[in-house]
């Protein structure tokens, strides 16, 4: 560092040195300033931009598609317009209230003129010549009602029992409960988590809307109420999972959660919830597994013996699935595709006539996705997808692969356009595997989509007050969420499960219970 002109040397060679090591430092800085910038910029657009993924541009981005590339080169400019697989545009929307479902009860009110309206000017009485009916939708609130079980007692009055050796008195038994002497039946403790698991209502806001209509149910009793059925709906979790690992394909994620009173750990130590979605693509299994730790091991574990297809984001704690023999690792195209997208929210406001790297990658990566619209809208199997891919998607993967190349060496890799190409690089293998089945997404969506129940009900309850609260609560989603993912409303489901599951003796009583194989007939209407 120079304080002043009096101390730089008069040798040429020494000031040029200085003049050299100033440029350097001042590259340097601004290299630095510019990620620095970069990084502000895209933590502001995540907390007060769009959370979308999708990129609303202006004009000059509007007009995207419309560049040509040249075949036997790589440029800046996306894939040709006529490559495009073309989907038209959405039926528009009739206008008006649509009609209320048919299967709701209705109450007829008749509205009629007073015998005095009825009599026409000219002294006669007008004739009913027909009606006019409109409808309004009304609500009652939440009914609830005291099951009182009245049970008989026999004896005899002849000989008073003593010609039995069984007891004087007998009395009708009570059918056997989810929790036996407690008073909750079935049908409140599938409104109570049906109300938190699905409704995202806290036990605490529920135990407030009870008091409301005159009943008192505390919180910790609901509490109890969640672990115990949770705990008796073990032998359902183990059947799905053994389902599962039957199936073609897994979708694994994972999320924090915070859980108090852990063993040996601070209330601030972060958890996970981990989610597995699979088994039959016609009847999906979803299954969430609380632990404390994200590694690895968990789904390794979860796994075992499992034969097929497995598809993540780029966690490295799922790098161990690349050296299993009999499982393809799939990547996620979703992922990729959003770091570019994080590079456009770092840009801020795209202006007119310019044309980034992170569109052209985009452009690739929508182009990508409208092939698996088209296969999604045309109804194609798994057959005709893998065609349709070889086709059509194959061919830009490849263009795809070399402008990313080109692009590694002109990027600064700790910018992010450059994480974002190095990203895409180092998962390509990952990314291109759902060509080789039309079975498989281009994204871990399902998994993603899955777990965001569990996202959204953390934003209210914000924690798990035990360990044992966690495991009961994985239980619980995985067979709401199995039940929705087989269209089935979860409070029916529950409902039907927990006056039915005290009963189940055998394995085929609880396979009887799975969504995939309920008889829906007898389920019962919500509440």
């Amino acid at each position: 560092m120079i304080s002043d002109l009096n101390s730089l040397p008069d040798n040429i060679d020494a000031l040029k040195q200085i003049i050299d090591s100033y440029a350097k430092n001042e590259h340097r800085y601004e290299t630095e300033n510019k990620l620095l910038r970069e990084q502000i910029r895209l933590l502001r657009a995540q907390l007060f931009g769009r959370k979308t993924e999708k990129i609303l541009p202006e004009d000059a981005h509007q007009q995207l598609l419309l560049f040509n590339e040249a075949e036997e080169t790589v440029s800046e400019q996306p894939p040709k317009p006529e490559d495009e697989i073309v989907i038209p545009e959405h039926k528009r929307r009739k206008r008006g209230r649509k009609p209320l479902p048919p299967e709701l009860p209705r109450v007829n009110v008749i509205h009629d003129l007073s015998e005095e309206e009825r009599i026409c000017s000219c002294g006669a009485v007008k004739s009913k010549i027909g009606e006019e009916v409109s409808e309004q939708l009304d609500i009652i609130p939440a009914k609830i009602q005291v099951i009182r079980n009245i049970r008989y007692k026999y004896a005899c009055k002849c000989c008073a029992g003593i010609e039995d050796d069984g007891p004087t008195v007998v009395t009708a038994p009570m059918p056997k409960q989810l929790i036996p002497k407690g008073m909750a039946t079935a049908g409140l403790i599938a409104y109570i988590l049906t109300s938190k698991f699905v409704d995202a209502i806290p036990f605490y806001r529920q135990e407030k809307q009870f008091t409301r209509i005159g009943v008192e149910i505390h919180r910790s009793a609901m509490c109890g109420w969640a672990i115990k059925a949770a705990q008796r709906s073990m032998p359902l979790i183990e059947l799905l999972h053994s389902d599962m690992l039957s199936g073609p394909l897994i979708n694994c994620d994972e999320t924090p959660v915070q859980v108090m009173n852990e063993p040996n750990r601070a209330n601030t130590t972060k958890s996970y919830m981990w989610v597995f979605r699979g088994g039959d693509p016609q009847k999906p299994i979803v299954l969430y597994e609380y632990h404390s730790t994200r590694s690895g091991d968990v789904a390794a574990e979860f796994l075992r013996g499992y034969e097929g297809y497995v598809q993540t984001d780029g966690y490295a704690g799922y790098n161990f699935l690349d050296l299993q023999k009999n499982i393809l690792h799939i990547g996620c195209w979703a992922h990729a595709r959003r770091n570019f997208t994080d590079v456009i929210k770092a840009a801020g406001k795209i202006k007119s006539g310019k044309i980034g790297s992170a569109d052209v990658a985009l452009s690739y990566i929508n182009k990508l996705y409208r092939i698996e619209t088209t296969a999604q809208r045309e109804e194609l199997g798994p057959i005709e997808t893998y065609e349709l891919r070889q086709e059509k998607s194959k061919p830009i993967l490849d263009k795809f692969k070399k402008w990313l190349d080109k692009k590694s060496g002109q990027t600064p890799p700790k910018g992010l356009l450059g994480k974002a190409v190095q990203y895409a690089l180092k998962q390509w293998n990952r990314l291109t595997a759902y060509l080789k089945d039309g079975l498989i997404r281009m994204d871990n969506n399902l998994a993603e989509n899955a777990i965001r129940p569990f996202v959204i009900g953390r934003k209210n309850w914000l924690f798990a007050g035990h360990p044992v609260g966690a495991e009961a609560s994985a239980c619980l989603y995985s067979l709401i969420e199995t039940a929705k993912a087989n269209g089935i409303e979860p409070y029916q489901y529950l409902r039907y499960v927990f006056e039915n599951i005290p009963r189940a003796t055998t394995t085929e009583d609880y396979r009887a219970l799975l969504p995939q194989y309920i008889d829906r007939s007898r389920l019962a209407s919500p509440a």
